[in-house]
């Protein structure tokens, strides 16, 4: 196990002896609860830009309250009590849920109203209805509406439930504000679009109970609330920006006026047509996150994963990096044709594409999702330890290898992405930008060892700035030369497209 800093692995603690001030009243504090850190990914990945959720929430607060963000991976310490709020809404997911109720306990016990909201309230509310006084089920901000006035009139009902079918250009935009900018690369995290295409069985988007129709936003409040928060480079944290090919077109017209940079995770097929693509990079789109998910044709298809054959996912990186977009591709190890050859030719594919960063994940059934129905059928659940269902440890039994076989074979996964000899492999054919591909790929990845001082220093923001306008400015004059053509050849960006 590599060395990792106690702070990225153990939650702040709570003082059971406290005594608190009495309870404001209209006062909110919404609260991102502590998890522990993949020793073997980038800390840098988790101060890349904030959550929406929260924000979101305090978008739709009423002006006659006060609202606080506490987001714990930030290693500030635990989250304020003075004030003392009169409502405490805790975001609740499954790896950190032990965390949230710990938080829940401590706020309930002096005197606040705890309210739980999250996609593990909707996958299992059984187990998290004692820690709240009130559970949010599925979409938050319009249910936290109706909260907060039943709260005011002294008539809360324990449980609420939000529609994912009201018009999305209806909620308000996420109050940016509330989030301290010195903390993020970017604090201008965007949804343009929410839901998503595939029902893939091991995404989150299938679990039981979830409906979340496809919407997007009018291109106009995207720039709006780009605008607003005067930030030179956002991340688009939609699950897939690229559902809608024409939408995701009028989008990049939107855009293109603002000569600023960003990067989105977007599906494989997107690149089905180079014209899109364009103008993305016409846009200031820098980099995409692409979950390839797996090189084998029989795992996509069990998955019910709606995706090209991955004989072509070669020819649509080529297509991303022809014109000057960067890729950080996705992969799910230990899906059931996986054996112990998995691990390197996903590697060698990687690094044969020049892929500027990838990502691994340990194939993991979330519960309510049809892939937990099949282990569980199967009996091939080996716990329900919740905080080990993060995606770097396995907690079923493969098919085709041992447990100890696929866990040693993720952690190889990243020894080498991450070592001196893959990055430069990778690095672009073009040598006037391997100088800033290099600088991005230490400070992103080779750096674990200072992430936490920059963290708690609140020195984030100030590391990636001029990373970030170097990139911008040198993406402005790489649009011009591409407007003059049909493709450029690979460039690079120093801005991660791990969103």
């Amino acid at each position: 196990m590599k060395r990792i800093p106690r702070c990225f692995t153990e939650a702040p603690e709570l003082d059971s002896t406290m005594s608190t001030e009495a309870v404001r009243e209209r006062h909110a504090l919404l609260i991102n609860p502590f998890y522990a850190k993949d020793s073997h990914a980038s800390f840098g990945k988790h101060v890349l830009t904030p959550t929406l959720a929260l924000t979101s929430i305090a978008g739709a607060t009423p002006a006659n309250w006060t609202v606080e963000y506490w987001d714990e991976n930030l290693l500030q310490g635990p989250p304020p009590h003075t004030p003392f709020p009169q409502v405490v809404g805790i975001t609740v997911h499954l790896t950190f849920a032990k965390r949230a109720y710990e938080l829940a306990k401590w706020y309930r016990e002096r005197g606040a109203i705890v309210v739980l909201g999250g996609l593990h309230v909707l996958s299992c509310p059984e187990e998290v209805r004692p820690h709240a006084d009130i559970l949010a089920v599925g979409e938050g901000v319009m249910a936290w509406r109706e909260i907060i006035a039943d709260i005011e009139r002294g008539a809360a009902r324990d449980h609420y439930i939000g529609s994912f079918r009201e018009p999305y250009a209806d909620e308000p935009p996420p109050r940016r504000e509330l989030v301290p900018k010195c903390s993020f690369l970017t604090t201008t995290s965007l949804n343009a679009t929410r839901g998503c295409h595939s029902r893939c069985g091991f995404c989150y988007l299938s679990t039981k109970g979830l409906h979340m129709p496809y919407q997007t936003l009018p291109p106009e409040q995207v720039v709006d609330q780009w605008q607003a928060d005067e930030s030179p480079c956002a991340v688009f944290t939609d699950n897939n920006l690229g559902s809608k090919p024409e939408y995701l077109r009028q989008l990049c017209f939107a855009l293109r006026p603002l000569e600023k940079i960003w990067s989105a995770a977007v599906s494989v097929d997107v690149a089905d047509d180079p014209s899109v693509v364009r103008e993305m990079a016409l846009a200031g789109c820098t980099g995409v996150f692409v979950g390839f998910e797996s090189l084998s044709n029989d795992n996509i298809r069990d998955q019910n994963k709606r995706s090209p054959n991955t004989s072509t996912y070669a020819e649509r990186v080529k297509t991303f990096h022809d014109h000057g977009i960067q890729v950080n591709g996705s992969f799910v190890l230990g899906f059931d044709h996986d054996d112990e050859s998995v691990f390197d030719r996903t590697i060698a594919w990687v690094e044969e594409q020049q892929l500027e960063c990838a990502t691994f994940h340990l194939l993991t059934p979330y519960p309510g999702t049809p892939l937990f129905a099949q282990m569980e059928s199967e009996n091939r659940l080996l716990h329900r330890d919740w905080n080990r269902y993060d995606t770097a440890h396995v907690v079923f039994q493969p098919k085709r290898m041992t447990v100890e076989q696929l866990q040693a074979g993720y952690e190889h996964c990243y020894e080498r992405l991450f070592s001196a000899p893959s990055i430069w492999r990778r690095r672009p054919d073009d040598w006037r930008s391997v100088p800033a591909y290099l600088a991005m790929s230490y400070l992103y990845k080779k750096s674990n060892w200072y992430w936490h001082l920059l963290i708690q220093n609140r020195l984030t923001h100030l590391a990636w700035l001029p990373l970030v306008e170097f990139t911008r400015r040198r993406h402005v004059q790489f649009r011009k030369r591409l407007e003059t053509t049909s493709t450029i050849g690979r460039s690079s960006s120093v801005v991660s497209a791990g969103v």
